[in-house]
């Protein structure tokens, strides 16, 4: 029996950016073990920003109701467990590990997001769970979730250009990789009304569920999680919740709602007058520079960013920052992670390198944002 931390060499040995879409071989590795995937009730997610969000609270609120959640998120932020949760609660290490080998000795060889999702079929399968939630790892079609051949729902959230390497250069390309997680006579729920998720909804015979970004104030109000931006997730969530489960009154989504936790998305540490927010790419830029204008509007602002160079940083930063603002890049090490002279000299600011946290004095607001990445890799 290996250990957990010989499983996590073993998956991270075969490439932490090593994408292969593809559902051949991730079909073959789950038939082989008894295909787990199609004995679970899950609800579907996809899309290039809010995805994460919309997850986390249709799970909070489906366990505030007495079912037996699974969560499926990614990427993680300390540990490989976050990832796979039910009712809240990581994945065992030891379990992880138990799988890590089961799933390898099939002899097929596999990516290492190919690996957790067999993994997360089998442990929910293996519980019992009622309904799983889960989050696509990159694009949908032929992301390794979408083995699922029917689902309670899809979900598409915001869309923009991010993997446009993979996805596509335009949002309509984009668009229909997203769309391909809609399955046949499964309703698909979205805010986004691409010509390519309504004909795969046609195609499919699935009904088409259009949401407007408008939510009663109670829910707003309820909601732990901070932000402008989160009120379109939340609309998708109510509808869900609202369409598929008849028996969850509002009093039980307030309660939800109250609990959601999801780190590191415009996180708030009082203490430390520090926003923490994983934004990284444009679009999640822009909704954490409209959040600190709207809920900080007075506050000065020291920033610590850091991004990957697949990213658009570049466009980040000219989002990001303003005259005044004091800015520090970390070159925090990873993979493809910019160093502090890709940033700086993209940079129209006057910036410094970042060393350690004693910069973080509370006499500005300290925004702490760009990669997972880097931010899991922080001491704050």
């Amino acid at each position: 029996m290996i250990s957990y931390e010989e499983a996590i060499g073993i998956i991270t040995s075969k490439g932490k950016f090593y994408i292969d879409l593809g559902l051949e071989r991730i079909s073959d590795v789950l038939n082989l073990l008894g295909n787990p995937q199609d004995d679970i009730k899950c609800i579907h997610v996809a899309g290039t920003n809010g995805k994460g969000s919309v997850c986390a609270m249709i799970e909070r609120i489906l366990r505030e109701t007495g079912y037996k959640t699974g969560l499926y998120t990614s990427p993680h932020i300390w540990d490989y467990t976050e990832r796979i949760q039910i009712c809240g609660k990581n994945i065992p290490k030891e379990v992880f590990a138990e799988y890590v080998e089961k799933i390898l000795a099939c002899g097929i060889h596999l990516t290492e997001f190919e690996i957790l999702t067999i993994m997360m079929f089998l442990y929910f399968k293996e519980k019992g769970v009622e309904v799983a939630v889960i989050e696509t790892g990159l694009g949908g079609r032929l992301d390794a979730t979408n083995v699922i051949k029917k689902n309670l729902c899809s979900i598409i959230t915001q869309i923009d250009l991010d993997h446009t390497d993979r996805l596509g250069d335009t949002k309509d390309k984009i668009a229909y990789e997203k769309a391909g997680i809609i399955k046949p006579n499964c309703p698909v729920i979205t805010s986004m009304g691409y010509e390519a998720i309504r004909d795969k909804a046609d195609e499919c015979s699935s009904m088409f569920i259009m949401v407007s970004p408008f939510v009663p104030e109670k829910f707003v109000n309820a909601l732990s999680l901070k932000g402008r931006h989160q009120i379109d997730n939340l609309a998708l969530v109510v509808t869900a919740i609202n369409y598929l489960f008849k028996d969850i009154n509002d009093d039980i989504i307030i309660n939800g709602l109250k609990k959601v936790k999801h780190p590191c998305r415009f996180e708030y540490i009082k203490d430390k007058n520090l926003i923490i927010d994983a934004c990284h790419n444009p679009n999640g830029v822009l909704a954490l520079r409209e959040n600190l204008d709207l809920y900080y509007p007075n506050q000065q602002r020291r920033f610590v960013f850091g991004a990957l160079r697949r990213k658009d940083y570049k466009k980040m930063m000219e989002i990001l920052f303003r005259d005044g603002d004091e800015i520090y890049f970390n070159e925090f090490d990873y993979p493809d992670a910019c160093t502090y002279d890709d940033l700086k000299n993209d940079c129209i600011y006057e910036s410094k390198k970042y060393m350690n946290s004693n910069i973080l004095t509370s006499d500005k607001l300290n925004i702490i944002c760009g990669s997972f990445y880097m931010i899991g890799g922080m001491n704050i």
